[in-house]
C-alpha cells in the first residue's frame, strides 16, 4: 500500500550531513511516509550511510545511479515516489519534528493549494550573510498564495526543499526540467502560469544550511543573469501575452539588465519612467526616459500595456507600490514587480 507521503531526497557526497538530515526524518511525527533517497553517484561515504539507515527502522528506499547532477536525480526520483504527496528534503538540512505533520494537514485542510512551504531559518547563524538575512525576510513574510504570486518575480518565493507538492499539478506541467536557470524557479513559474495555488504553514519548520559550497552559489544555473532570464521568458508567455505596450520602471543598473534579458525574449520597452532626475529626458536602449509623474499619460497611449518595475533599492517596493496605487495601477493585474 502507497504511504501518503513521499520525501525526495536527492544526495551526492554528503556524507558530512546526511546523518543529521535523515535523523531529522527519523523524528517526524508523521509516520505515514518513505524516503526516496537518490543516491547521485556519490564518490564518498554517501551510499554506506544510506544503507546503514535502511537497516535502522526509517522507511527509505535508494535509488542508485551514475552522476549525472540535481535535475536528472529529482526526475528519477519524482518518478519512483509512490505518495500523491511529495516532500522535497536536502541532504544538508534539517526538518523540524513536526513539519510533515503541519504540511500535510494543511494540503488536507486545504484542497485547492498545490504547494505548501513553511518559514524557513538558516544554520549555522556565523555563517549567514546579510544578504541571504534580507532574502529571509522578504520569503518568510509572504505566507498566502496571493502574496506568493504577487512577487513571484521578485525571486523565488519559495525554498525549494521546504515543501510538500501535490504530485499530479507538478507532473501535469511537466515535472523537473533541465533549463539555463534554477530548476525549481522554473517549476514555481510553470505552476503559477498554470493557475496553481501556492501557500506557507507560518511556522519555522525547514532549517536551511548555510555553506559556502551549496550548489546555489557555485553553479551558473543560479547566477543573477539567468534569474533575469527566467523572469522574462515566463513574463512573456504570462503577464505580458497580448500585451500592446511594455513599460519599465528603473533606468538603473537593474533596469538595464533586465531589459538585456527582455530583448533576449524579443521585448523592448516603449517607454521608461524613473525618479532619478539625472535619468529623466536621456535615453535607455534608444526609448525615453520619462518621469513617474508622466506615467498616466503614458498608460493612456495604448490599449493594453504592462508596467515592470525593476528598482533594487531596498525599501523601494512598498513605496512604488504606494504611488501606483494613487494611478489607480492594480498589481498582478497592470503591473508586476520584477526586482
Amino acid at each position: 500500500m502507497a504511504p501518503a507521503l513521499s520525501v525526495l531526497l536527492p544526495c551526492y557526497n554528503a556524507a558530512d550531513t546526511l546523518d543529521e538530515a535523515l535523523e531529522s526524518l527519523a523524528e517526524q511525527t508523521f509516520r505515514d511516509f518513505e524516503v526516496v533517497a537518490v543516491d547521485d553517484g556519490s564518490a564518498d561515504a554517501t551510499p554506506d550511510i544510506l544503507t546503514r539507515w535502511s537497516g535502522r527502522g526509517l522507511p527509505l528506499r535508494v535509488v542508485r545511479a551514475p552522476h549525472r547532477g540535481l535535475v536528472p536525480a529529482l526526475k528519477e526520483g519524482l518518478a519512483a515516489c509512490r505518495a500523491p504527496l511529495v516532500a522535497r528534503m536536502d541532504a544538508d538540512d534539517r526538518a523540524h519534528p513536526e513539519r510533515f505533520t503541519a504540511q500535510v494537514d494543511f494540503l488536507r485542510s486545504h484542497p485547492a493549494v498545490d504547494v505548501v512551504s513553511c518559514l524557513v531559518e538558516a544554520f549555522p547563524k556565523a555563517q549567514v550573510r546579510p544578504g541571504m538575512e534580507r532574502y529571509l525576510a522578504w520569503l518568510n513574510a509572504l505566507v498566502t498564495s496571493e502574496a506568493i504570486r504577487r512577487e513571484i518575480f521578485v525571486e523565488s518565493p519559495l525554498v525549494h526543499p521546504s515543501v510538500v507538492f501535490r504530485k499530479a499539478a507538478v507532473e501535469s506541467v511537466g515535472g523537473y526540467r533541465e533549463a539555463s536557470w534554477a530548476e525549481d524557479y522554473d517549476l514555481w513559474l510553470r505552476l503559477c502560469l498554470r493557475g496553481a495555488h501556492f501557500a506557507k504553514v507560518p511556522r519555522v519548520l525547514h532549517f536551511w544550511r548555510e555553506r559556502p559550497q551549496r550548489l546555489t552559489r557555485r553553479h551558473s544555473r543560479y547566477s543573477l543573469k539567468n534569474f533575469l532570464r527566467a523572469k522574462a521568458h515566463y513574463l512573456k508567455r504570462g503577464p505580458l501575452s497580448g500585451r500592446d505596450a511594455l513599460i519599465l520602471w528603473g533606468a538603473g543598473q537593474m533596469g538595464r539588465w533586465f531589459s538585456a534579458a527582455l530583448l533576449e525574449e524579443g521585448l523592448s520597452p516603449a517607454a521608461w519612467v524613473d525618479i532619478d532626475p539625472r535619468k529623466i529626458g536621456r535615453t535607455r536602449r534608444g526609448v525615453r526616459v520619462h518621469s513617474v509623474e508622466a506615467l498616466p499619460a503614458l498608460w493612456a497611449e495604448y490599449r493594453r500595456p504592462a508596467l515592470l518595475v525593476s528598482v533594487g533599492a531596498r525599501g523601494a517596493r512598498p513605496l512604488i507600490r504606494t504611488r501606483l496605487q494613487t494611478f489607480g495601477l492594480r498589481e498582478g493585474v497592470d503591473w508586476w514587480a520584477v526586482a
